[in-house]
């Protein structure tokens, strides 16, 4: 009977989620001999331990030194067979002359000015090298924005103030920009894939069917939204990327200068994989449960 050996450095207790095949283990990814202890007799690693938001200093440690202990431990380990490692459409990086939509042959060259962006490109180059030389097989996972009823970063990346304002509706600048959305569920059906074995092994897109854009986002949420040229959002990308002590939310402008629309195609053949949700569906339960939880 196959089990699952978690670890993550907050507190978990897989039998408050009713996991009864999971065991968990507190430890932290900069801890090498830690992860080697982690891996030492697993059949599979699937690597998520990611920080999303925060800034560049802050986020690099954990993002690509914890990373790279993870690939190298994986390799070093006799037993893996496979490697699952969740990288994101943001490693393409935000170009205008990215073609689209987005397939999986166009290179990763991440954008400077926003970190998540850079590390996620530079990660997978240092995954190939960790890779060369083995006989590891790796499943590397680009989605788009995750969301879902459990997974609110969508939501939670406004300010709290902004989204609490009682009498004033926030109005959200719309440079008519299409993006996707990818149900949390839906990652987890194909990172399950990638545990298994289905199809081959290789980098695969990951998104929901169909595209909105920020006039779609801010009728959700209930706000306004103001339509404004593409060449003013890359102005204002250009200026936050070059003041100090901005948060972190901040940088994510960028990914609003050019479209990031990607083809799954080689998910759906390949893997079999079909996402039970899509794009307007995701966002409709993710606002949904962000009401329930008083967030917005």
């Amino acid at each position: 009977m196959g089990t699952v050996l978690g670890m993550a450095r907050r507190p978990f207790d897989p039998k408050d989620r009713g996991l009864r095949k999971t065991n968990y283990r507190q430890g932290d990814v900069l801890d090498r001999d830690g992860v080697d202890a982690l891996v030492k007799g697993a059949d599979v690693v699937v690597h998520l331990a990611f920080i999303i938001l925060g800034g560049s200093d802050e986020t690099r440690s954990i993002n690509l030194e914890g990373s790279r202990n993870v690939f190298a431990a994986a390799v070093a380990a006799p037993r893996v067979k496979r490697l699952v490692y969740t990288s994101s459409v943001a490693a393409y990086g935000f170009h205008a002359d990215n073609p689209q939509p987005l397939t999986e042959d166009v290179p990763t060259r991440g954008t400077d000015a926003h970190y998540y962006s850079a590390q996620k490109a530079e990660l997978e180059d240092t995954l190939q090298e960790a890779l060369s030389g083995s006989d590891l097989d790796a499943y590397v996972f680009r989605p788009c924005i995750v969301a879902g009823p459990d997974a609110l970063t969508l939501v939670t990346s406004f300010p709290a103030p902004m989204r609490k304002l009682p009498l004033v509706k926030p109005v959200l600048p719309d440079p008519g920009i299409p993006f996707q959305l990818v149900h949390h569920d839906d990652v987890a059906s194909a990172v399950a894939a990638g545990v298994r074995g289905d199809g081959s092994h290789g980098v695969y897109n990951l998104a929901g069917e169909g595209t909105i854009g920020v006039r779609d986002l801010a009728d959700a949420f209930g706000w306004l939204s103001v339509p404004v040229p593409k060449l003013g959002v890359g102005l204002t990308a250009e200026a936050i990327g070059r003041l100090p002590l901005m948060p972190a939310q901040a940088a994510w402008i960028n990914a609003m200068r050019v479209p990031v629309v990607m083809d799954t195609g080689m998910a759906r053949n390949g893997l079999r994989w079909k996402p039970a949700h899509d794009t307007r569906a995701t966002l409709a339960a993710t606002v949904e449960s962000a009401r329930e939880r008083g967030l917005l």
